[in-house]
């Protein structure tokens, strides 16, 4: 049977009402875990306010090595 380990990272969105978010960081940080064997499983954003993003949530995982 796998084990698997997990690992979210976060990324806060900028802008004045929030919800932008810097997609090539986003991009550069999960292409960096991917070259280390993570897999990107989900991602959702976070409600700040009036439906505008304040986080945006990454959740990876990968075998789980002894």
């Amino acid at each position: 049977m796998k084990n698997w380990e997990y690992k979210t990272l976060q990324f806060e969105t900028k802008g004045f009402t929030g919800g932008i978010l810097d997609i090539d960081y986003f991009n550069e940080m999960l292409n960096r875990y991917g070259s280390d064997g993570w897999e990107l499983v989900n991602c959702f954003d976070t409600n700040q306010s009036y439906g505008s993003s304040r986080y945006v949530i990454a959740v990876l995982k990968r075998e789980k090595t002894y």
